[in-house]
C-alpha cells in the first residue's frame, strides 16, 4: 500500500520536512496549512520539490468550521475555500480535509450541515478537488465518524466522501466495526496515529501525546482491517501531534514513522517481510573506554577471566561461566568515560535476523575488518548501541570467538585471583538484563525497535522517581526471559548519573557474590538504612537474612511469581554492574527499589 506522512508529524521548515520524508520512503505527504503560510516556497515550488522527491501530495489539511453556520457565515466559507481550492490546484492536491465545526456559530443541524457540504463539494469538484470531511472527537455537534458518514451519505455528492482518523474513533472508544459499513470508495482517506491510554481532556491529549502505530495502547491494526474490508485503496497516511517529535531531528524521526507503517501492514497482511528472529540470549556485552584499569578491576573482583585479546584490535574478553564481557580501549572510546558499545544477541539465524532488520528501516552497520576476522552482521539501535546477531559454538556458521584465538575451542584458564571457574561460576553465570539509557526523544521509537526488528515483546511502562524528577523504563524480553533489555529515559538530560547504563549480572546466591566482591577489592553501592528500616515493615524474613543484606547493600523485591535480591557496584564512566538472585517466577527488574538506588548513585558522586 501507498504511505503518507502528514507535515505536522515532523520537525523543521516545509523543506526540511519534505526531504526526511522521502529519505525515510513515504510515497506521499499531506501538506499541512501553516507548514505553507510560513515557509518561503510558492506553491509551484512546493509541488516541484516534491515531485523532485518522488512525492504525491495526498492532502492538503484543514479547513476548519464550514458546515451547519448561518447562510451568511456560509458565504464567507465558500469564498474562502475558493481560495484554498485554487491554490490547491498550484500545489498539486486534488484532496482537502474538512473538520466538523468547533464553531460556536455552527447548528445542531444534518439537514443544515449535508446541504452545506453539498454546496462545497461543488464548488470544490469545479477544480478538480475533493472533500474529505472528519469527525473530530472533541466536535461541536459531530464528533464521531458513523455521525459524519450518514451526513456524508445524506449529503450524496460524488465529489464528497469521509476521512477516518484512527485518534479520533479510537480516544472515544467507538466501535470501528461499523466502518465496515461505508462503501470503500467513499472514505476518501485515512489518518493513522496511536496514544498512550491517559485520562485527560481529549483535545489536550489529541495535540501532545499521539505517536507512531504501534507505540500506544489503541488497537491501529485492528482499525485498519475493518477499514481494508470496505475496499479503500487509498493511502495509508500518519497524522501525529506529539511534542517530542516537533522538537526531534526530522530524519530519524521519519524513519521512525516508516517503521511503524511497515509493521502495521505486516499486521494487517498488506505485506510480507522476512519473519521475526527472536534472539535466544546474549552472547557477549562490549564496553568501551579510553582506561580499561577501572573496568577491569571490576570485572576481576566479580571473578571474570581475561581468557583472550583479539588477534587485531585492542579487545579483550573477559569470561565467567556463560557471561561474556568485551573490553574495548580502541578509538571508539571516549573522554566520558566506560560506555556500553554493542550487544552480542544469540540468534537461531544471524542472517535471517539481519534481513528483517535491513527491511526495517535499521541502518547496518559496515564493518572495517580484516580477510581473518569472523563476519558477523551488525545494525545500529535508536540509540546508537551496536547490535551483533551472533551464533556463539554452532559449528555450521560462524563463531565470533574464533576472532579471539585464545578462548575458541577451549575452556577459560582460571581467574586472577585463582579460583577455578567451575568453584565460582554460580555466583553471576550469565548476564540476566541489561539496562540502556535513551535519549530523551527516542524512548517510544526504542520499545517500538525492538519489537519489531528483534522480536522481542515490551512491557509496561513503569515511571520511578529520580531526586531531579522521573525517570520512564520499559523492558523488552522474549518469553523465555533469556533477553532482557531495559530502556530508560533519565531525569536530567545532563546528569551523567542518571544516565548511566548497567550489566546485570544472574548469580544462584547473591550474598555470596556480594561478599566474595568485598573480598576482592570491590566497592558496592550503599544502601540507606532507612530504606532496611522500611524494608523489614514491608516484609518478614528468616532470622538473620534482613541483617545480612543490610550489611551488604542487598536490595529485595518480590512480586506473586518469587523474590528478587540485588546489589550494586559503584558506577565506573557511565556504566555499572548489578548482582542479581531471581526466583524462576519473578518477571521484574525491582523496579520498586529504583528511587533507592538512583538516590545513592547521586550521593556518591564527586563534587563537581
Amino acid at each position: 500500500m501507498r504511505t503518507s506522512i502528514a507535515t505536522v508529524s515532523l520537525s523543521g521548515s516545509l523543506t526540511e520536512k519534505l526531504t526526511a520524508a522521502s529519505r525515510a520512503g513515504f510515497d506521499g505527504v499531506e501538506i499541512f496549512e501553516n507548514d505553507l503560510l510560513t515557509g518561503p516556497l510558492a506553491p509551484e515550488e512546493i509541488r516541484a520539490r516534491c515531485a523532485d522527491l518522488g512525492l504525491s501530495v495526498d492532502l492538503y489539511q484543514p479547513m476548519r468550521d464550514i458546515e451547519a453556520v448561518p447562510e451568511a457565515e456560509f458565504a464567507r466559507n465558500l469564498r474562502r475555500a475558493r481560495h484554498k481550492f485554487e491554490l490547491m490546484t498550484r500545489l498539486g492536491a486534488d484532496t482537502v480535509l474538512v473538520c466538523s465545526s468547533v464553531s460556536p456559530l455552527a447548528e445542531d443541524d444534518d439537514d443544515l450541515a449535508a446541504e452545506q457540504l453539498s454546496r462545497l463539494a461543488g464548488l470544490a469538484r469545479e477544480f478538480g478537488v475533493r472533500v474529505a470531511y472528519e469527525a473530530l472527537a472533541w466536535g461541536r455537534h459531530v464528533s464521531t465518524y458513523d455521525h459524519a458518514w450518514r451526513i456524508v451519505e445524506a449529503a450524496g455528492h460524488p465529489a464528497l466522501g469521509t476521512c477516518l482518523d484512527s485518534f479520533h474513533i479510537l480516544s472515544r472508544g467507538c466501535d470501528p466495526q461499523g466502518i465496515e459499513d461505508i462503501p470503500g470508495e467513499k472514505i476518501f482517506f485515512l489518518q493513522l496515529a496511536d496514544a498512550p491510554r491517559i485520562a485527560m481532556d481529549v483535545l489536550q491529549w489529541s495535540r501532545h501525546h499521539r505517536c507512531f502505530p504501534g507505540q500506544g495502547g489503541f488497537d491501529v491494526a485492528g482499525l485498519v482491517r475493518h477499514v481494508l474490508r470496505t475496499g479503500y485503496d487509498g493511502p495509508l497516511s500518519l497524522e501525529v501531534f506529539n511534542d517530542v517529535f516537533r522538537q526531534a531531528e526530522a530524519g530519524p524521526t521519519a524513519v521512525d514513522a516508516h517503521r511503524s507503517l511497515l509493521l502495521l501492514q505486516e499486521a494487517v497482511g498488506a505485506v510480507e517481510l522476512p519473519a521475526p528472529v527472536v534472539p535466544t540470549g546474549v552472547a557477549f556485552a562490549e564496553l568501551v573506554t579510553p582506561d580499561a584499569e577501572p573496568v577491569t578491576a571490576v570485572l576481576d573482583a566479580l571473578g571474570f577471566n581475561r581468557a583472550a585479546r583479539h588477534r587485531g584490535k585492542p579487545v579483550d574478553l573477559w569470561q565467567r561461566g556463560e557471561a561474556r564481557i568485551l573490553v574495548n580501549t580502541g578509538p571508539a572510546a571516549r573522554r566520558d568515560g566506560a560506555r556500553l558499545a554493542a550487544i552480542g544477541l544469540e540468534s537461531p539465524d544471524p542472517a535471517g535476523a539481519a534481513r528483517r532488520a535491513e527491511v526495517l528501516l535499521a541502518p547496518v552497520l559496515p564493518r572495517r575488518r580484516a580477510p581473518e576476522d569472523t563476519p558477523l552482521d551488525a545494525v545500529a539501535a535508536p540509540d546508537g548501541t551496536e547490535l551483533f546477531f551472533c551464533a556463539t559454538g554452532r559449528p555450521e556458521l560462524p563463531d565470533w570467538r574464533a576472532d579471539f584465538p585464545d578462548v575458541t575451542g577451549q575452556e577459560p584458564a582460571a581467574n586472577t585471583t585463582g579460583k577455578a571457574i567451575e568453584e565460582t561460576a554460580r555466583d553471576a553465570t550469565r548476564i540476566d538484563h541489561l539496562s540502556l539509557t535513551q535519549p530523551w526523544h527516542q524512548f517510544d521509537e526504542a520499545a517500538l525497535f525492538h519489537r519489531a526488528v528483534l522480536g522481542l515483546r515490551p512491557q509496561e511502562s513503569v515511571d520511578v522517581a529520580d531526586p531531579y524528577g522521573l525517570l520512564r523504563s520499559r523492558a523488552v524480553s522474549d518469553d523465555d526471559g533469556r533477553v532482557r533489555i531495559a530502556l530508560t529515559v533519565g531525569a536530567a538530560p545532563t546528569d551523567d548519573t542518571a544516565h548511566a547504563q548497567h550489566i546485570a549480572l544472574a548469580t544462584d546466591d547473591v550474598v555470596t557474590a556480594a561478599r566474595r566482591f568485598l573480598a576482592a577489592g570491590g566497592l558496592l553501592l550503599p544502601v540507606p538504612v532507612n530504606y532496611y528500616d522500611d524494608l523489614a515493615a514491608r516484609y518478614e524474613f528468616a532470622e538473620g537474612e534482613w541483617e545480612t543484606y543490610r550489611e551488604l547493600g542487598i536490595l529485595y523485591d518480590r512480586d506473586a511469581g518469587g523474590a528478587f535480591r540485588h546489589c550494586y557496584t559503584r558506577t565506573i564512566g557511565r556504566v555499572f554492574f548489578e548482582l542479581v538472585q531471581r526466583d524462576p517466577g519473578y518477571r521484574g527488574y525491582g523496579a520498586p527499589n529504583a528511587p533507592v538506588r538512583l538516590a545513592a548513585q547521586h550521593a556518591g558522586r564527586p563534587p563537581r
